[in-house]
């Protein structure tokens, strides 16, 4: 489990194919000198696992599953990553919960200045757009972000100075793909109404927004 508050930087130092799986090698940007074999450490978002230690570098295993939902199988060598160690239970929660499993991805179609921070829009399929919110939350390559205003097939956060400089979010450019989880627990919700239904089955829904209200999913 993470946060999506990005520790550092990246760098990809090797990539190697094998089938449908990749290997990659990453040297850190910052100190991360506590690192075990083992160990979780989200890459753009996506959780993988590190199967080799050097003193400057680790390597992990990417499966082809992940690489059919994200964006990892485009990265080449050189090329920089958001890095991030997986949640201690003595952390604070100061982004919110993120599993490092990578819903989809998502395409960058408006980027411009404002001030000092930089207005995003990004597209997405309208199988996740469904669990966006406006001033929910969601993950762009790992990065924990507030949804300033969301439609069908598209969501506007806004990328304060802090963040542009952490991260490689404004590296991106127009076009560009990124990756995409969604709240955690909108999926739940979602899980449990869809199984509610199904034990009512010839029942009429009862799903309503008196009900949501109730349940503290209303406004």
């Amino acid at each position: 489990m993470f946060t999506g508050l990005i520790e550092g930087k990246g760098r990809i130092r090797s990539i190697q194919r094998s089938g449908g799986d990749m290997k990659m090698t990453i040297m850190p940007l910052f100190p991360m000198e506590d690192l075990r074999l083992g160990d979780s450490v989200a890459v753009n978002g996506a959780c993988l696992t590190l199967t080799e230690l050097g003193p400057d570098a680790f390597a992990m295993d990417v499966s082809a599953e992940t690489l059919s939902r994200s964006t990892l199988g485009s990265l080449r060598e050189k090329e920089e990553v958001n890095l991030e160690r997986a949640l201690r239970l003595s952390d604070r929660l100061g982004g919110h919960l993120v599993s490092g499993h990578i819903d989809g991805t998502g395409r960058i179609i408006k980027q411009e200045q404002r001030e000092k921070s930089w207005f995003l829009r990004i597209e997405m399929a309208k199988d996740l757009s469904r669990y966006t919110i406006e001033k929910g939350s969601i993950a762009v390559d790992g990065i924990s972000l507030t949804i300033n205003r969301c439609g069908e097939t598209f969501f506007d956060v806004n990328i304060i100075p802090q963040t542009g400089r952490e991260t490689t979010l404004l590296d991106r450019r127009l076009g560009d793909r990124v990756n995409i989880e969604v709240d955690l627990i909108g999926k739940y919700v979602e899980r449990f109404f869809r199984q509610q239904q199904s034990f009512r089955k010839g029942a009429a829904s009862e799903i309503n927004r008196e009900m949501l209200t109730k349940y503290g999913f209303g406004e």
